[in-house]
């Protein structure tokens, strides 16, 4: 965005040059720039005319108007009447006064968005012979913003080239005006090349860079590349999202640099970049709370996989979806307020997965109960099955695994009848128990063949035990 002048600036310049009867000539280094230094002589200062001063101090004091709370309320019927009355007389007045004229209407265009008309005004203030350089150099810098408010970037390349020939010291904020315009000329070489000296200028200034500055550095890389080289270049841009996210940390930064560092296969580096826009509460969308959580689980802090999941489930936001009427088709904008994080199968099936993996079985065990009763599948009840069975909930371990085989589409499927089996044979339910460990002593699997008969052998000796035991008692308690 082109910066305007502030008004209050423009005026007390314009009085200024007005009333200034007399310079001493001297000379005026050039820019410290890439270019060679050369001297450029100031023209002889011009004194206005009497009656033009006099006009043009009422036309600034005009200008000057402030209402009763301070604010600017310029008397513009008083500014274009005496303008107006000095243009009409236009060729009785000398070019220098011409030339302040030209500048005020300018100023006046200008402020009222009349781009068109402040051009052509600075365009005929720059065409003057005796236009002083003050008058001369300022004109060229605002002509330069006006053409490029009105899209004309190469003019207004031109021009700010110019006006830094001209002036003795040219700022960061100039070099990223420049780079600004190169951007949208579609030349990125040189716009990076600008916008990299106004950072170096600005930090040598002792300020802050302005944060479109490295913006536009990171999205001319970008654009190069296929000059710069794909891996290159994504390290270049990491520099300046690094530099983005703590001087302006918004989401967008952690966002760009996360993905940078996900490109360039540092998952770890990924991780933590989520995980501190997690914590400054920057995400709001579901994708990046599972994006975060998965990364968790892969650098194996499924604890923390968890509590991102968790959270993203308490925080509400409001959505706005597009709704297609089927009869008519027209679309209808319809606001939706829900959590970050659905409870969907998928979402609440990782969810028990991180608490199984942080082993809280206590907090894993109510989410993988919601996600089996969504799925169309058993694999989930299994699982659900092999938790209760891990912390002795016997009864409803067989109830789970149940429902599993009920709802089919499972993988090795004799693998679930051997754990049911073992399941009944907790509860001392021997004939189901041996039911299920036939049904999986089918299998092709040597393996599971062999295990499901040890499993047999087993629980018939476990009955007789169990049997021998009962008469043993039966027996004792006969002769009490």
């Amino acid at each position: 965005m082109i910066k305007l002048f502030k008004k209050s600036k423009l005026i007390y310049a314009f009085a200024i040059l007005a009333f200034s009867f007399s310079f001493t000539s001297n000379y005026v280094e050039a820019q410290e720039s890439t270019k060679p230094k050369k001297q450029i002589k100031y023209k002889k200062a011009r004194a206005l005319q009497t009656s033009t001063a006099k006009k043009m101090a009422k036309v600034y004091e005009a200008l000057e108007v402030v209402n009763e709370k301070g604010e600017p309320a310029p008397d513009m019927e008083v500014v274009l009447e005496i303008l107006t009355a000095l243009r009409d007389d236009q060729e009785n007045l000398k070019s220098y006064d011409r030339s302040v004229m030209w500048n005020t209407w300018g100023y006046v265009y200008f402020s009222d968005g009349k781009y068109d008309q402040a051009i052509q005004a600075y365009e005929k203030l720059l065409a003057e012979p005796e236009v002083t350089i003050p008058l001369r150099t300022s004109g060229l810098l605002t002509l330069a913003q006006l053409n490029l408010v009105k899209e004309r970037y190469q003019r207004g390349v031109d021009l700010i080239l110019m006006w830094m020939d001209e002036v003795e010291t040219v700022t960061a904020q100039s070099w990223s005006l420049l780079g600004q315009a190169y951007f949208q000329l579609g030349d990125f070489r040189k716009s990076r090349a600008s916008m990299e000296t106004a950072i170096t200028m600005a930090e040598e200034e002792g300020y802050k860079p302005k944060e479109n500055w490295y913006v536009i550095v990171a999205a001319c890389i970008n654009e190069l590349k296929k000059e710069i080289g794909e891996k290159k270049a994504l390290l270049l841009q990491l520099d300046i999202y690094e530099i983005l996210v703590n001087l302006y940390p918004k989401k967008l930064y952690f966002i760009q640099l996360g993905g940078t560092y996900g490109q360039l296969g540092r998952e770890r580096d990924y991780m933590i970049t989520l995980k501190a826009a997690h914590a400054k509460d920057f995400l709001d969308k579901e994708s990046e709370y599972l994006a975060l959580a998965q990364l968790l689980l892969l650098n194996q802090n499924p604890y923390w996989a968890a509590q991102v999941l968790t959270s993203g489930q308490k925080k509400i936001v409001t959505t706005t979806e597009t709704v297609i009427d089927k009869v008519t088709k027209a679309e209808t904008k319809v606001e939706k307020t829900g959590p970050v994080v659905r409870s969907n199968e998928k979402n609440l099936k990782l969810l028990a997965d991180s608490w199984r993996m942080a082993q809280e079985i206590d907090k894993a065990i109510p989410a993988l109960e919601k996600a089996a009763k969504m799925s169309k599948e058993g694999k989930s009840y299994v699982l659900l099955g092999n938790l209760y069975l891990s912390e002795d909930r016997i009864e409803q371990a067989v109830d789970a695994i149940k429902k599993g085989l009920d709802k089919g589409k499972l993988t090795k499927i004799s693998q679930v009848h051997l754990t049911l089996g073992q399941a009944y044979y907790e509860l001392q339910e021997f004939d189901n128990a041996k039911k299920q460990f036939r049904i999986a002593a089918r299998d092709e699997d040597k393996k599971i063949k062999k295990q499901a008969n040890n499993w047999i052998k087993y629980t018939e000796n476990e009955e007789i035990r169990v049997k021998n035991l009962a008469l043993r008692r039966e027996y004792i308690q006969s002769q009490s």
